[in-house]
């Protein structure tokens, strides 16, 4: 891997596809690893799926933060890679990954002292409370495994090497599949160990996916640890530098991961079917929804290699106008993928209440139109971002996020007693709300004169 293999000036949907299709593989598996856990949970009951739910909602506040951090790292070396300097990529990486074992070390720690309450005064029975604990002293591993996982992640993605991170996935997750299997339910003389045996899965996936992505690293570019200078003078320097570049991207990413997690809890206070039903969707969302995210996401990475060459803005609006065609095309795809996961979902969860598979069933309207302006924002979002414009992303995702969609949900469930199909609909209700904001701003075109250091 070389930091001067520049790839073509005007990219084309076929180089968008090859980075983005991935990324989508990637994403899919890491999302997919809370989808598994709760399809192969639900054969136990809505109080194990339940434990999962609130496990997942606490666990998530720490993983989006790493998720945040390592997206601003991923932009960076986007931008490193398309200028060529290789000192600026050293950079990047080793910022970033400092970054991030910092944010799981004080994560992990507040874990620990704040967890155990919230998991008492949330779920519904001592016995969920219990599983919760359980499933999060063991989940641990895969936030400490994320954090270094994601920040390499970044790495081969903003090289362009998208496929790397997507095949160190395939490697865990059939692992995750078999422990999971094996320890839920007590085979070849395992112990039965329930919602902790997906944990474990969890865990053992992480560490085989981290390991195999470190080595990737040392192997093909250990010359990049070696390469004299830093991008700002110092290492010091740098590691300032880069925090302060992804402190807008990290509270963006982060305040998202924070309001779904804080809904997630909200949900909690549902009863037990309709918060069932809920923890189960959730992921089906963000999972399928990759397909349309990614390619914003892939947008992303090749406008960031573009302005790192300085390409022209007429070159930029038309590569921008071929990407977001196609990503209508993709939020299509993701809409008849979710009517099919709805109307199939007798079929997949059946040792579900007929109440729960109802309301599933009843998401469905609000599924089909969902993914049109999420993924129309998403590739405004990307296109900001790395034109240098994090700070009004920011503002933007925030300000619906925390002004709107988080108080509107506890309205709903605390005090409204609205149903929970209203209470899912406001997902789509934040899309249209960044909508205009979103739009109006890439319009206005500042972002194509961006420069790396703003």
């Amino acid at each position: 891997m070389r930091a001067q293999a520049q790839p073509p000036a005007v990219p084309t949907t076929r180089s968008v596809f090859h980075l983005a299709w991935p990324l989508t593989l990637k994403s899919i598996m890491l999302h997919g690893i809370v989808v598994i856990d709760g399809w192969l949970v639900s054969s136990l009951g809505e109080g194990a799926v339940a434990v999962l739910g609130l496990s997942a909602s606490i666990a998530g506040l720490l993983i989006g933060l790493i998720v945040a951090f390592s997206n601003a790292t991923q932009i960076r070396i986007a931008q490193a890679f398309g200028s060529g300097d290789r000192a600026f990529l050293k950079s990047a990486l080793l910022s970033g990954l400092t970054i991030n074992l910092g944010v799981v070390t004080m994560g992990l720690a507040l874990l620990a002292l704040f967890a155990g309450p919230l998991i008492d005064g949330l779920a519904h029975n001592a016995e969920i409370a219990s599983g919760a604990r359980a499933y999060l002293s063991i989940f641990a591993v895969v936030i400490l495994s994320e954090a270094v996982g994601h920040c390499l992640t970044g790495h081969f993605n903003g090289c362009g090497e998208t496929r790397l991170p997507a095949l160190s996935y395939m490697m865990a997750v059939p692992v995750n599949i078999a422990v999971s299997v094996v320890l839920i339910h007590g085979h070849l003389g395992a112990p039965d160990l329930g919602v902790t045996g997906a944990a474990i899965g969890s865990a053992i996936a992480s560490v085989i996916q981290v390991g195999f992505l470190a080595g990737l690293l040392l192997y093909r570019n250990r010359t990049l640890l070696r390469v004299p200078g830093w991008r700002n003078g110092t290492y010091a320097a740098s590691l300032r530098r880069h925090f302060t570049f992804s402190l807008p991207i990290a509270a963006t990413f982060g305040s998202a991961t924070i309001a779904m997690s804080v809904c997630g809890l909200l949900y909690a206070r549902l009863p037990v079917n309709d918060f069932a039903a809920m923890t189960i969707i959730m992921p089906w969302v963000q999972v399928v929804g990759t397909f349309g995210m990614c390619w914003a996401q892939a947008t992303g990475i090749h406008i960031g290699q573009m302005l790192g060459r300085s390409t022209a803005a007429e070159v930029l609006d038309r590569f921008l106008l071929s990407a977001w065609r196609t990503s209508f095309v993709a939020s299509g795809l993701v809409a008849a993928i979710y009517t099919g996961i709805c109307l199939a979902s007798p079929w997949i969860y059946p040792e579900l209440h007929p109440d729960t598979r109802a309301t599933l069933l009843s998401f469905l309207p609000i599924l089909i139109f969902l993914p049109f302006p999420k993924g129309s924002n998403a590739i405004c979002g990307n296109t900001l971002r790395a034109g240098g414009e994090t700070l009004y992303v920011m503002h933007i995702f925030v300000w619906s996020q925390w002004l709107f969609r988080v108080p509107v949900t506890a309205a709903a469930v605390l005090w409204l007693d609205a149903s929970v199909t209203v209470v899912f609909a406001l997902v789509l209700a934040e899309e249209l709300i960044k909508f205009a904001p979103f739009h109006l701003r890439l319009r206005q075109g500042h972002w194509r004169s961006g420069r790396m250091e703003d």
